[in-house]
């Protein structure tokens, strides 16, 4: 049976850099990244946290969402996380 949640997530590093990610459980995933064992870009850039996310039924569609937002320069990330009203989430 295939999982139908899927995100696209952002987090703010301790370095004030972002990550964009993809996952189909969060909470686990977050705290991965916080033990030091998620993606190589966030390991030393700790403790993370969740600025942003969206849910998808699609992994596709997630994922393309993921790639978008990586090819953004930071001055356009930024201003896609303040369209978005994002708020700083801890799971």
């Amino acid at each position: 049976m295939e999982n139908k949640e899927h995100y696209f997530y952002v987090l703010t590093c301790r370095d004030g850099s972002f990550y964009g990610g993809y996952t189909n459980n969060l909470e686990r995933r977050l705290k991965v990244h916080n033990e030091g064992k998620g993606a190589k870009y966030t390991r030393g850039r700790g403790p993370v946290k969740l600025t942003y996310y969206k849910e998808f039924t699609d992994k596709s569609e997630a994922l393309k969402a993921e790639i978008c937002f990586k090819r953004l320069t930071r001055k356009k990330k930024l201003e896609f996380l303040k369209s978005k009203e994002c708020i700083e989430l801890e799971l």
